[in-house]
C-alpha cells in the first residue's frame, strides 16, 4: 500500500469536503442562505425607539406606501384610553420628550436651562404657517402642544388594539409621529384623520399626510375608505413627497 504524507491526506480531505458542499448547494440552493447570510432580526425586534431624525426621508414616496396600507372600516373605540399607550413623557438621556420635541422644532433657536426643559426659541409652526417666538417657558406652554400626528384614538380604531403593549408605547412616543403644534390647531384636530382634518396651512398638507401615511406602515396600521381618498387627493398635488422615517 502506497502511503500518503499526512500533509497531503489533510490536503485531499479538504477538497473532498468542499467538493461535497459545493454539489449540496447545488442540490439545495436555499441552504446557502442558512449558511452564509446571518438570521436577520424579526420586524418586532428590530424595531427601537425612532431617533429625533426619524422625519428623515425614505426612498419609497407616500403614495407608493399608501397602496402597501389595507383599507377598513373603523373598529369600535371601546376601552380607549390614553393609558394604554403611555402615562407620561419618558425621559430620553436625561431630558423630556416633550422637550426633545421642542428643541428639535425649535432648532438653533432652542435656549435650555439646566433642567433640559426648552425656554425660549422661535419656529414656523406647521399646522397654521404662522411665525411664533417665545421668550419663556410659560409662554411655550400656553401656546404650543406636542400632537400625535396620527391620533391616538384614531390609531386605536385602526389597529392599534392589537398591538402589544411595548408596541403601542413605541407608538406613542416616537418623535415620527409627534409634532410641536398651535394648541388651538391641534384642539380643533381632536382625533380627526386626513378625511375630517388638515392643516389650515396647505403649504404643509404633503409633509402632514406622507407622516400620517409613514406611522400607519411602520405600525402596522390600516385606512379608511374615505381616509385613503383624501390622502390621493392631497398626493395628486405632490406625487414625489418621501414617505419619512421608515
Amino acid at each position: 500500500m502506497v502511503k500518503i504524507p499526512a500533509k497531503l491526506r489533510r490536503f485531499l480531505v479538504t477538497i473532498l469536503a468542499l467538493a461535497l458542499t459545493a454539489v449540496w448547494l447545488i442540490i439545495n440552493p436555499k441552504s446557502y442562505e442558512r449558511i452564509f447570510i446571518p438570521d436577520q432580526p424579526s420586524q418586532e425586534q428590530s424595531t427601537q425607539e425612532a431617533p429625533l431624525n426619524s422625519t428623515t426621508p425614505s426612498s419609497k414616496t407616500a403614495l407608493a406606501t399608501l397602496d402597501q396600507l389595507p383599507i377598513k372600516g373603523r373598529a369600535p373605540k371601546t376601552s380607549y384610553s390614553r393609558s394604554h399607550f403611555y402615562k407620561s413623557w419618558p425621559d430620553v438621556d436625561g431630558c423630556s420628550l416633550r422637550h426633545r420635541i421642542l428643541k428639535r422644532e425649535f432648532g438653533d433657536s432652542a435656549k435650555l436651562d439646566e433642567k433640559c426643559h426648552v425656554i425660549a426659541g422661535e419656529f414656523v409652526e406647521p399646522y397654521t404657517g404662522k411665525f411664533m417666538k417665545f421668550s419663556s417657558k410659560t409662554q411655550i406652554a400656553r401656546a404650543i402642544q406636542i400632537d400625535h400626528v396620527v391620533a391616538l384614538s384614531d390609531t386605536w380604531q385602526k389597529g392599534a388594539q392589537n398591538l402589544t403593549p411595548e408596541r403601542r408605547f413605541q407608538l406613542a412616543t416616537d418623535p415620527l409621529n409627534l409634532i410641536a403644534a398651535d394648541g388651538p390647531a391641534n384642539m380643533q384636530k381632536g382625533d380627526g384623520d386626513a378625511a375630517t382634518w388638515l392643516p389650515k396651512n396647505k403649504k404643509f398638507r404633503c409633509q402632514y399626510v406622507a407622516r400620517q401615511i409613514s406611522v400607519k406602515f411602520k405600525y402596522q396600521l390600516w385606512v379608511t375608505r374615505a381616509e385613503h381618498d383624501a390622502m390621493v387627493r392631497i398626493l395628486q398635488i405632490c406625487p414625489k413627497e418621501p414617505a419619512l422615517g421608515i
